[in-house]
């Protein structure tokens, strides 16, 4: 499957000044800029800007950045699913994972997540794509929140609502092992049908044995 990315660009204002949304971002690009010092969530910061250069530099990767000037505040990757997870086992080309999505703690409340999910649905190209997400409590900031598991849960699902995601269930045991876990699904409108059972199949592997 080729893997067509088409760059788009938004600005938008914020309480701490403009905020430009764009990608998917080049690593040639990414390289230069600055990685902000709170974006801390997955591991060190020099750490992670190496990583989503990495990911940039993938045949299927997108990066979709938000930056004040040029820091890097926040951002979101689009990959294919980690081979030892379920998801990879459908082989599927146009099965595509939302890996991680990070806003800087000073820039929180600006709906910036939500914005980096919309530009990232600008991009025609997206609706070839099974675009899934797995939610998993002990990722999210609880603690720097001050929110409870499903107060945060409620507002992970609004968040991937604003780029098309919504809840789908499955018996995926990481998934299953408790209630506030969750699958979110945006299925592009030019994905076939045969891809589409296939992706089904993986949701349910256990289906027939209970």
């Amino acid at each position: 499957m080729e893997h067509i990315k088409r760059y788009h660009s938004r600005e938008f204002k914020t309480k701490k000044g403009s905020v430009i949304i764009e990608g998917p971002v080049l690593p040639a690009d990414l390289i230069k800029m600055n990685f902000d010092e709170e974006l801390t969530a997955f591991r060190q910061p020099e750490q992670q800007h190496k990583a989503i250069v990495e990911i940039a530099s993938l045949p299927e990767g997108r990066m979709i950045i938000a930056r004040s000037g040029e820091t890097i505040i926040g951002y979101v990757t689009f990959l294919y699913p980690d081979p030892l997870e379920r998801w990879s086992e459908a082989k599927l080309e146009n099965l595509i994972e939302l890996g991680a999505i990070e806003v800087t703690p000073s820039y929180r409340g600006e709906q910036i997540a939500k914005n980096m999910l919309r530009v990232s649905m600008l991009d025609e190209a997206m609706e070839d794509y099974i675009i899934i997400t797995t939610e998993y409590y002990w990722h999210w900031d609880l603690k720097g929140t001050g929110l409870n598991v499903w107060e945060y849960r409620k507002l992970m699902e609004k968040m991937m609502n604003a780029g098309g995601l919504i809840w789908y269930a499955t018996d995926d045991p990481e998934i299953s092992s408790h209630p506030a876990n969750c699958l979110m699904v945006r299925i592009g409108k030019r994905v076939d049908q045969k891809s589409v059972q296939r992706f089904d199949q993986i949701r349910f592997v256990n289906r027939f044995m209970y």
